[in-house]
């Protein structure tokens, strides 16, 4: 098990349109959950949104395990999305060829570069619409 799960998704009213995002952060040792809704720019595609909503769990996490005096080198992540797109180019299996994603993989690069492990769980969309109503 790892020490925290993340569950994200992200989305826009149009592709590209007003693009909205929310995440769940669990610390599993205790099952103490936050959940977060985002609200994005006016000409986000849904990719973007997807990206933009793990790296503000991200940042969230990172900020969290730094606030307490740690260091992110000594915890473990699980990061559970429905978007076989993001998934695998975060894992690496897949080229990122869209330019408008590039910096944003490499943000989520930068951001799980200090974590001690990593773990991507692609689930079914039924899972995070149950977990992010959305």
């Amino acid at each position: 098990m790892t020490d925290y799960t993340i569950v994200f998704d992200g989305g826009s009213h149009g592709n590209p349109g007003q693009g909205y995002g929310s995440y769940i952060l669990r610390r599993n040792q205790d099952g103490r959950t936050r959940k977060k809704r985002l609200r994005f720019g006016a000409q986000v595609t849904s990719n973007e949104a997807e990206y933009q909503a793990l790296i503000a769990a991200l940042e969230d996490l990172i900020s969290t395990i730094r606030g307490a005096g740690r260091s992110p080198t000594d915890f473990s992540v699980e990061i559970k999305g429905d978007s076989r797109l993001i998934m695998h180019q975060v894992e690496g299996s897949w080229k990122t060829k869209s330019l408008n994603l590039m910096p944003l993989r490499d943000q989520v690069e930068e951001l799980l570069a200090p974590m001690g492990s990593v773990k991507i769980t692609w689930h079914p969309r039924e899972e995070t619409e149950k977990l992010l109503g959305h």
